[in-house]
C-alpha cells in the first residue's frame, strides 16, 4: 500500500527512486530495498538477502548462457554472416559481455553501502535546500525516471522484436542461450546507465539551485529590496522539479554558509557516484566502444562491397541489424557523457556568480564568506571517471571518434579484394606487400 502511495505522490527523495530501485533490485543490479516511513517519517535503506541471491543467481545463469554458446560456437552474429574477422570480433564481443556482467554484479554487490550512503547524502542535501528556500517536487523527478525507463524499455523491445522477425523470418531458430548471451546484456548495461544518469540529473540539478539562490540574493542586493513570491506564483513554479519561495528572514551570511554547506555535500555525493559507478562505466564504454566498431566495419563491408557475404538475410537486414545495434550502444555513451558534462558545468558557473557577488557585497562579513566560498569552489570540483583512465566529458567524444576511425582502417584493409602475389614461393596477400613497400 505505501508503495503505491509512493508511487502516486512521493514525499520524499527515496519515495521518488522507488520505481528505479525496484527494476534494478528485480534484475539483481542494486540489492537494496527502501523501507515505508516510520511514525517520524523516516526511512531504512538496507541490503536485502533476496537481492544477493537474485545478483547470484543472474551471475551463474549468464555464465551458463556464455559458455553453452561458446562451446556450441554459436552466435548470433554467426547466423548473418561467418568470417575470420566476424568471428574474432564475436568472441571477442562474448569474453568482454561475459566479464563485464561478472564486473557490473560484482560492484554491485561488494559496493552496495556506497550505493546507500549515496541516497543518503542526497537526501540531506533536500533537506538542506528546505533552510534556503527551495522544496522539491518530487513527482516530477519520479516522472523524469519514468520517462528514461519507458525510453530505454522502448529501444530495447523495437530492437530485440525486430531482430527476432529478422531472424524468424529467414528460418533462423537460434538456442535459449545464444539468445541471452546476446540480448540481455544490452538490456542490463542500459539499465546501469538509467541509473547512473538518474544520480548525475540530481546533481546538476542541486547545482542549478544552488545557482539560482545565489542570483536570487545578487537581485536582492541590486534591487535593494526583497520581493516575496505570492501564492499562486509559487503554485505555478511547483510544476517544475522545485519551488522557491521568500528567504527573507533569512540573514545573507546564513544563505552563504549554507550554500557552502550543500555544496560540499553534492561534491560528497559525486565523489561516492564516481567510486560507486566508476568501474562499471569503464566496463560499459568498452564494451560499447568494441561493439561499435566490430559493427561499423560489418556495414561497411556490406555497403562498400569489400567482400561476397553468404548469408541468408537481404542487405537491408543485414545493416540494419547491425546498426540498431551500434545506435544502441552510442545511445548509452551519448546519455553518460552528456550527463556528467551538464553537471560539471552547472558546477562550474557557482564560481563566476560567487565572485560577482563577491564584487557588489558591502559588509566585511560577508565578505569574508564569499571569500570562503570561493577558495571552497577552488579546492571542491566534481569530476567523473572510468577508473582514472580517462575523464567522462565531451572530450571522450573525440577520442573515440580517433580510435574508432583507426581501427576501421586497420579492419577493412584486411578485407581488400586484391589477389594475393607469390613472393619467393610464398603466396603474401597485398594488404602485406603493401605494407612492406611503404616500410622500405
Amino acid at each position: 500500500m505505501t508503495f503505491w502511495r509512493d508511487f502516486i505522490k512521493p514525499i520524499d527523495s527515496y519515495a521518488a527512486e522507488q520505481t528505479l530501485l525496484w527494476v534494478t533490485f528485480l534484475t539483481g543490479l542494486t540489492p537494496i530495498r527502501i523501507s515505508s516511513p516510520d511514525h517520524n517519517g523516516e526511512r531504512i535503506i538496507y541490503i536485502s538477502r533476496i537481492g544477493y541471491i537474485i545478483s547470484v543467481f543472474q551471475v551463474i545463469f549468464f555464465l551458463y548462457s556464455f559458455i553453452h554458446s561458446f562451446l556450441l560456437d554459436e552466435s548470433i552474429v554467426g547466423y548473418f554472416f561467418k568470417t575470420e574477422i566476424s568471428q574474432v570480433g564475436d568472441v571477442l564481443q562474448k569474453f568482454i559481455g561475459m566479464s563485464g556482467m561478472i564486473i557490473l554484479f560484482g560492484v554491485s554487490l561488494y559496493k552496495s553501502n556506497d550505493l546507500i550512503e549515496l541516497y543518503h547524502v542526497v537526501a540531506k542535501i533536500d533537506n538542506k535546500f528546505l533552510d534556503v528556500g527551495v522544496e522539491f517536487n518530487y513527482r516530477f523527478i519520479m516522472k523524469f525516471r519514468h520517462s528514461k525507463l519507458m525510453f530505454i524499455i522502448s529501444i530495447c523491445t523495437i530492437y530485440v522484436s525486430g531482430s527476432f522477425w529478422m531472424l524468424f523470418h529467414n528460418n533462423v531458430w537460434p538456442t535459449f542461450q545464444a539468445i541471452v548471451a546476446f540480448f540481455v546484456p544490452h538490456i542490463f548495461l542500459l539499465s546501469v546507465v538509467i541509473l547512473n544518469v538518474a544520480f548525475i540529473m540530481r546533481f546538476t540539478q542541486h547545482y542549478d539551485l544552488i545557482n539560482k539562490v545565489l542570483k536570487n540574493l545578487r537581485h536582492q542586493w541590486e534591487t535593494r529590496s526583497i520581493k516575496t513570491i505570492s501564492h499562486k506564483q509559487k503554485s505555478l513554479q511547483c510544476l517544475d522539479s522545485f519551488s522557491m519561495y521568500t528567504i527573507a528572514s533569512k540573514n545573507p551570511c546564513e544563505i552563504i554558509q549554507e550554500s557552502m554547506e550543500i555544496h560540499q555535500l553534492i561534491c560528497e555525493a559525486a565523489s561516492t557516484a564516481n567510486k560507486y559507478f566508476t568501474y562499471q562505466l569503464l566496463t560499459i564504454i568498452s564494451i560499447a566502444f568494441l561493439i561499435i566498431v566490430f559493427d561499423a566495419y560489418y556495414v561497411l563491408e556490406t555497403l562498400l562491397g569489400k567482400s561476397k557475404r553468404e548469408s541468408k538475410f537481404k542487405t537491408i537486414e543485414f545493416v540494419t541489424f547491425f546498426s540498431c545495434q551500434m545506435i544502441l550502444y552510442l545511445i548509452a555513451i551519448i546519455s553518460i557523457v552528456e550527463g556528467s558534462n551538464r553537471a560539471i558545468k552547472k558546477s562550474e558557473k557557482t564560481g563566476s556568480i560567487v565572485h560577482a557577488l563577491l564584487n557588489k557585497a558591502k559588509t566585511p562579513d560577508i565578505k569574508e564568506k564569499l571569500q570562503q566560498f570561493s577558495m571552497q569552489l577552488l579546492h571542491l570540483k566534481i569530476h567523473f571517471t572510468a577508473a582514472g583512465l580517462f575523464n567522462i566529458d565531451r572530450s571522450l567524444y573525440f577520442t573515440i571518434s580517433g580510435a574508432l576511425t583507426t581501427y576501421l582502417i586497420i579492419l577493412l584493409q584486411f578485407t581488400t579484394n586484391s589477389p594475393p602475389v607469390s613472393l619467393n614461393n610464398c603466396t603474401i596477400s597485398s594488404p602485406v606487400i603493401q605494407s612492406v613497400n611503404t616500410s622500405t
